[in-house]
């Protein structure tokens, strides 16, 4: 199982990345813009994921995946149950929700693309 430390070992090294606790949840920022959170108990990690894929990930991997409530719907955003993911399919989601809110010659730069 993933926890948040984990998901902190991946995170912190990402050039622009910045860790906030906000309303007693943890959230990884670039600039303003939240890439990754967690629920209050830590069991479920949302992070940024394009909407016109998400559905198709949620019904592929239901266990593993789910959408945020309606009202998170207008974002880039699905969830994930930390209990379900192990550390390399955590280590993608990260840094492809970071990558997403980066300036690409950021990513580049850093991912070596």
């Amino acid at each position: 199982m993933v926890t948040v430390d984990d998901v902190r070992r991946v995170a912190r090294p990402l050039p622009r990345t910045t860790e906030h606790l906000i309303r007693d949840q943890v959230r990884f920022r670039v600039g303003q813009i939240v890439y990754v959170g967690f629920s209050r108990d830590e069991t479920v990690m949302g992070f940024a994921f394009p909407k016109e894929e998400r559905d198709a990930l949620v019904a592929a991997e239901p266990t593993v995946f789910h959408l945020p409530r309606e009202s998170d719907l207008r974002f880039n955003w699905v969830h994930a149950w930390l209990s379900e993911l192990d550390e390399e399919r955590m280590r993608e989601l990260v840094v492809d929700a970071w990558r997403m809110v980066v300036p690409k010659k950021v990513a580049a730069a850093h991912l070596g693309d």
